[in-house]
């Protein structure tokens, strides 16, 4: 989708000489780079574990949307200083009718994207897919900028559109680059998430308490480890029960977890 947009929007601009349309073109031209790298990444990503990557190679993708978020920021930076050349030096606009047609596509286009990476990362919680979905969320709100400025046909306008979408396309490499990094740091899974976990953990008959939970993410893998508090009269085995139990509760919900779940005597000083 992207390489169309980029050869439609290559002939609207030349014809038009619009920034906002450049500014799009841009974009566009951006997203067929970030499309491969972000193939090859969840590519990688997606092998299992090995001897030498015993967690797996999930944060491969965050390091992908890392430089991804590096990437779209110097663009936008770019963008910004040929906006401040053409409010110096306008230009006038030509074939707006050319334009407007080809965003009016690249409009639908990009909200059929959009529409089906938000589905696709809620069956994955890819941060590749997430990023790219963050991206063209972007896109589809440029492209109505730039539809708005095409139409009312005043250089200076087109200008000042033009460094509104470098200014968000900056913001929106701010988004991409906090999340990549805080999975690369195994930042904890959202407060709802922890609190379900302990919520469920909790429910398992005889389960008497929960702590040291630690959670964090690695590409689509959620890794869970906790302390549980049992009984210190059970067996070893009755333990190990109630573990698996927690462990297949936890499942459920979260199926593509890694779970490591430690079983103490309740009342007993476990720092020693």
């Amino acid at each position: 989708m992207a390489g169309v947009l980029v050869i439609l929007k290559s002939i609207a601009w030349g014809m038009t000489n619009a920034l906002s349309l450049q500014a799009s073109l841009i974009d566009s031209l951006l997203d067929v780079g970030a499309s491969v790298i972000n193939f090859f990444a969840i590519k990688h990503a997606a092998r299992p574990a090995d001897k030498e990557h015993r967690f797996g190679h999930g944060k491969l993708e965050a390091i992908a949307s890392l430089g991804q978020s590096i990437f779209i920021a110097a663009s936008a930076l770019w963008l910004i200083i040929d906006c401040l050349r053409r409010l110096y030096r306008p230009e006038p606009l030509e074939h707006n009718s050319v334009g407007t047609v080809v965003i009016i596509i690249a409009v639908f286009l990009t909200l059929g994207l959009v529409l089906f990476q938000r589905y696709v990362y809620k069956k994955t919680h890819s941060l590749a897919v997430k990023a790219d979905s963050l991206h063209y969320q972007t896109d589809f709100l440029t492209n109505l900028a730039v539809l708005i400025s095409l139409n009312l046909s005043v250089s200076f306008l087109d200008s000042l559109i033009g460094g509104g979408i470098a200014i968000y396309i900056g913001i929106t490499s701010w988004t991409i680059f906090r999340h990549a990094l805080d999975q690369l740091m195994d930042r904890e899974l959202p407060l709802d998430e922890v609190d379900r976990i302990e919520e469920i953990v909790c429910s398992v008959p005889r389960v008497i308490g929960v702590h040291d939970l630690r959670t964090r993410m690695s590409g689509y893998t959620q890794f869970i480890q906790m302390h549980l508090d049992m009984d210190p009269n059970i067996t070893l085995l009755e333990a190990h029960g109630i573990a698996l139990e927690a462990t297949r509760q936890l499942k459920i919900e979260f199926p593509k977890a890694e779970i490591l779940i430690h079983q103490d005597p309740f009342g007993f000083d476990n720092d020693h």
